[in-house]
Formats: structure tokens, sequence, C-alpha cells
């Protein structure tokens, strides 16, 4: 008959295991980052190891402040927050902090590079403005028959209640190769307590 294992012993192995499971049922956004690698050839690779491990070198732009922000915040709370990474991203060329405040949520790997070689576009293009989009106000139906003083004179309650409505998308404004403006619609989502974008 085998002895049992001294309860010291017994109870040391089971919390291991109980870490154990719980690192691997860890979400993924909680594991790692997404680095922003250049491979030998000059391609754009992102990845949740180490560049070195890939054979490549890191090209994310160091950013002390976003990087301070994001660590006291944890994520963008507000409406502010989330344009001012949206905007610092865009500025940096860093389509890795503008992967931080995207909505990735059960993403495949597979989906989830091929957002990343969209923002890599994006953030490649320069910034003019950011403009916070707001559903539009139910159109009110007309009096009948319709009087002039009714039908020129706009409702002002209507007007304020569609600005005070919680905006549903940011559309970025930024100019092209060309000359020409480009627009890139990024709805925006809430989740978790935070703020987040998504194509």
């Amino acid at each position: 008959m085998a002895a049992s294992p001294p309860p010291l012993l017994a109870l040391a192995a089971a919390t291991l295991a109980a870490l154990a499971a719980l690192a691997a049922c860890r979400p993924a956004h909680a594991q790692s980052q997404i680095n922003r690698c250049r491979g030998p050839d000059g391609v754009t690779v992102y990845t949740d190891k180490r560049c070195s491990d890939v054979g490549a070198v890191a090209t994310g732009r160091p950013d002390a402040e976003g990087a301070a922000r994001r660590g006291q915040r944890g994520c963008a709370r507000n409406l502010r927050d989330l344009v001012h990474e949206v905007t610092a991203a865009i500025d940096g060329r860093d389509a890795n902090r503008l992967g931080g405040v995207y909505h990735f949520a059960g993403m495949s790997h597979r989906g989830g590079y091929a957002v990343m070689d969209r923002l890599e576009l994006i953030v490649q293009r320069p910034l003019i403005d950011i403009i916070a989009l707001r559903p539009a106000a139910a159109t009110p139906a007309e009096p009948w028959p319709a009087t002039p003083t009714a039908a020129a004179a706009p409702d002002a309650t209507a007007t304020a209640a569609a600005a005070r409505r919680t905006p549903t998308a940011l559309r970025i404004e930024q100019a092209g190769q060309d000359g020409t403006r480009r627009r890139t619609v990024l709805s925006l989502r809430r989740h978790m307590g935070c703020w987040w974008v998504s194509l």
C-alpha cells in the first residue's frame, strides 16, 4: 500500500495545479500585447511573442506618456481618452497603439492579423480631424395641413437632444497620398466599462 503524501505537500501540489489552470483560462488580451516588428525582408510582422523570437526587430515607437496613461487607466474609460489614444496612434504612426483600443474580443488570430494590417494603413496617413458621429434624430411628423411658420421654424429642442446623443462612431479624416481626403469610420463599442473602436 502506497503511503499518502504529507498534507503540506498535497496542498502545495493542488495550489500549483489551480494556478496553472487559472493561467490557461486568462483572457487573451490579458496575456500579452501584440508587438509590431520588422523582419529582415522589411515586412512588418505583428506577433504576441518578442520580436527577437521571430527573427525581427521591434519597430513600435516608445511613448512614455501614453504608456503611463494606459497604466493608470487600464483602458479608455471615456470618449475623450479614446480619441486621445486614436489621435496619438495616428500621429505617431503606431498601429500597435491603435490596436490597443481596438475591440478584438471574440476574433480569431487570422482576423486579428487582418485588422492589424488595416490599422497599419490607417496610421500611415496624416490626420486632419476626428469627428464623433451621433445617431440621427427621428424626423417628426409634419402637422397637417402644414403651416408656413411650422415648416420654417427649426425645432430647437430636437436639435439640442441630437447634440446630447452618445456618439456611435468616429470618422477619421486624413490626407491621402494624392492630396485627396480619405475617410475611415470606426464604430464605437462599450465593453467591460471601457470604450473601444472597430472597423
